[in-house]
């Protein structure tokens, strides 16, 4: 027979046990891989190119979405692949607060897209975009490395002047946003976990 006392060692090793897990799995951090920077980089860069085409300067707001929808097929695989060979799963704690930080921002920045688009307001549509992905990488910052808050206060910068920079401009600044910027943290980022490894 038991005594009270063993039951309540148990309980108590169990409930520091779970305790522990979860502290661990909070503590945990995404890790952003640098490939997902430069891929997504590439395609803002490529966006770029084909807005300033002559033929296609009218369509460019349809470039970028496209662009967009792009970005994501391409980087959200990269992103959480480094997640789940960690043993972090999509619906663990570090991914889930990432998401949390992440996605408030971008769902406003559709949201205001539909509303200026709707108001015939393009012109603000680029510097929203910046502003509001910056907001999103600076909040997001908190689950994974201090670079990715470091870049999110460059975009808002952009988003900023974007704002301010007449029409013929804009795309300018989507390419040195979506594109330079996601290339050259991509490195910065590659280079930081390289040589935290070694």
């Amino acid at each position: 027979m038991r005594s009270a006392n063993t039951v309540q060692i148990e309980s108590h090793a169990a409930a520091t046990l779970r305790y522990i897990r979860a502290s661990m799995d909070g503590a945990a951090a995404v890790a952003v891989p640098g490939s997902a920077g430069i891929a997504m980089g590439i395609v803002g860069l490529l966006a770029m190119a084909l807005s300033l085409a002559p033929s296609l300067r009218d369509h460019w707001l349809a470039i970028w979405l496209v662009a967009a929808a792009v970005a994501t097929g391409v980087g959200l695989p990269l992103i959480t692949q480094p997640s789940s060979l960690r043993g972090l799963t999509l619906s663990g704690a570090p991914v889930r607060k990432f998401a949390l930080c992440l996605l408030p921002a971008l769902f406003a920045g559709m949201v205001l897209t539909g509303v200026h688009w709707s108001y015939g307001n393009l012109h603000a549509i680029p510097g929203t975009w910046l502003l509001l992905y910056g907001c999103a990488l600076i909040s997001a910052s908190v689950a994974t490395i201090r670079t990715v808050a470091v870049m999110g206060a460059l975009l808002v910068a952009l988003g900023l002047i974007a704002l301010l920079l007449p029409a013929e401009l804009q795309v300018f600044m989507l390419g040195a946003g979506f594109g330079a910027l996601h290339i050259l943290f991509g490195i910065l980022i590659g280079r930081h976990r390289h040589d935290s490894q070694s």
